[in-house]
């Protein structure tokens, strides 16, 4: 007989949750951190990194890869990726055959220097620092959505997620076509705002305010482990009144999501007294001229580690079956909340 449980009795032994926003599930096996490791180790970053580097590609004045010289740069910096996984100028093609299908993908690929310090990452950043790369963010996006459907800015933190320079940077890829995870968003904030009326993760942060998983509030921003989370620390932050995209967001909204980010980054650095590794991106309603008013901008955080030198890695079950996570999320946001509290 199945039971019906109060949030206080989700069971720690192993259980499944689903994902609103994916409308996937993931398999949470709580009790698997205490199992022998006996794998890979990542190895600590460095952390006496000095604020120039001669040899580094990003830093202001130095010769990238590509021959090309990057500006004495006093602030942020953006140019086009030297090798980007999408050009602009492609014509349209395809090809079928059968089950056989391609098509050409016009797009582009542009890095973002944060600072021209090479050792001034955003968790080490000022409030108003940080606020000249939200700013940087929401400028580009706008300026990209005039030509491309879909704008993904992101950022890749340390080697052990796959950053080629550990220079502070970020990228925006934008392209003509709505990739997978654009396409489950759009679906389920579409199907609950047809049967609600409300944008799903607006109802879901009023759900989250207040709760086990929140890790900072205010007016216009809540920070949490999503309930579905299925890295070991994965954050999301969404704003609190209803924003499609970054350039949408108001002076207030930018300042206090810088606040938000350079707090939220220095406890992740704070969990194992390191440079915490990550990949985080945003979210934000396609540039396609559609009415769309249940999509909802928030940034996705997916930090790998689990312990200080163990990551999770996203194998075997996983790829075969679904994600699974060795901690639950309450777990995870109590530890988290601490580590802010402390780097505050």
């Amino acid at each position: 007989m199945d039971l019906a449980l109060d949030e206080s009795q989700i069971p720690v032994q192993p259980h499944r949750r689903f994902n609103a926003l994916t409308d996937e599930w993931l398999l949470v096996s709580a009790e698997r951190t205490s199992r022998p490791w006996r794998g890979r180790q990542e190895a600590a970053p460095p952390i006496d990194v000095p604020a120039y580097d001669a040899s580094c590609y990003l830093c202001p004045g130095n010769v990238r890869a590509s021959g090309r010289q990057n500006p004495q740069y006093d602030s942020t910096l953006v140019f086009t990726n030297d090798f980007a996984a999408l050009k602009p100028d492609l014509p349209t093609a395809s090809f079928e055959d059968g089950l056989l299908l391609a098509r050409s993908e016009r797009g582009t690929c542009h890095v973002i220097c944060f600072s021209p310090r090479h050792d001034l990452t955003l968790s080490r950043m000022t409030a108003a620092e940080a606020r000249m790369v939200v700013d940087l963010w929401s400028a580009e996006t706008a300026e990209l959505g005039k030509s491309f459907e879909w704008v993904q800015v992101f950022e890749n933190r340390g080697a052990a997620m796959g950053a080629s320079n550990p220079h502070p940077h970020g990228q925006i890829w934008a392209g003509d076509s709505l990739p997978d995870q654009a396409l489950k968003e759009d679906a389920t904030q579409l199907h609950h705002f047809e049967s609600t009326g409300h944008q799903l993760l607006i109802d879901y942060a009023e759900q989250e305010a207040g709760g086990p998983r929140a890790l900072a509030i205010d007016d216009y921003w809540l920070v949490v482990v999503p309930f579905w989370a299925a890295w070991p620390f994965e954050t999301l932050i969404i704003p609190r009144q209803p924003v499609g995209r970054l350039p949408d967001l108001s002076d207030g909204q930018r300042d206090s999501l810088a606040k938000h980010l350079t707090e939220l980054l220095r406890g992740y650095d704070g969990l194992f007294g390191e440079p915490f590794p990550y990949s985080m991106g945003w979210h934000q309603a396609p540039f396609d001229g559609k009415d769309r008013p249940y999509w909802q901008l928030h940034a996705h955080f997916y930090p790998p580690l689990l312990r200080a030198s163990v990551r999770k890695f996203m194998v075997g079950y996983e790829l075969l079956s679904e994600p699974q996570r060795d901690i639950t999320a309450e777990a995870a946001a109590d530890r988290l909340r601490n580590s802010m509290r402390r780097t505050r």
